[in-house]
């Protein structure tokens, strides 16, 4: 059975256009080449990005992601410049080895998917970045880790998107200091509530 083809467009009218969330980052960071894990459909990155590295073992991703002219019209008109250059794509799990190379992307996307960091850190160059959610527990994870510091957290408003820098302090602090166990956020595949919340938080990892 051939899977049902599925567009970007489709997906922005389901969950909305985070073209701005990118737009935003770019503004704060130099990110030339950036690895989106469960990307599914979700070009959103290729708006403000060089290059653009999707992974997805969802074969409605494959079918869309195999299409260069669909993914050509799909970003038409909605780059800005220097962005989506390069659109690659591999349909594959991202818990195993990926054909990315070590340490070459600036800037890890890790948004509404399984916990991702420790499967895919090793593809981030020293300094890059992470942007994840809490959604299913990579931010939460992320958060318990040493070696990365919280630089930036990314509020929500309809379509639109903002970074701010400051008063970092106050994010992701548990409600309860008991859930910030990595084992348990593990096991459960949820991120823990916490007393000021964000829609993703922006990590860098050690220079």
């Amino acid at each position: 059975m051939v899977a049902k083809l599925v567009t970007w467009g489709q997906y922005r009218q389901s969950v909305g256009d985070r073209s701005s969330l990118f737009a935003a980052l770019t503004a704060l960071w130099p990110i030339r080449h950036a690895l989106y894990v469960g990307s599914y459909v979700d070009l959103a990155p290729s708006t403000a990005i060089e290059i653009v590295t999707y992974v997805d073992n969802d074969v409605r991703a494959t079918r869309f992601f195999g299409d260069p002219d669909l993914i050509r019209a799909e970003l038409d008109g909605r780059t800005r410049d220097g962005a989506g250059v390069e659109v690659r794509f591999h349909p594959a799990d991202y818990y195993r080895p990926l054909p990315v190379d070590d340490s070459s992307v600036d800037l890890l996307i890790s948004l509404f998917t399984g916990p991702a960091w420790e499967h895919t850190r090793r593809y981030v160059r020293p300094g890059g970045l992470l942007l994840a959610n809490a959604s299913h527990g990579d931010a939460s994870l992320a958060a318990l880790d040493p070696s990365l510091q919280l630089v930036g957290v990314a509020h929500e408003d309809g379509e639109r998107y903002r970074i701010t820098t400051d008063e970092l302090e106050e994010y992701l602090v548990p409600r309860r200091p008991s859930a910030a166990d990595p084992d348990a956020i593990r096991r459960s595949g949820r991120g823990i509530a916490y007393t000021r919340s964000a829609f993703a938080y922006i990590f860098r990892t050690p220079s």
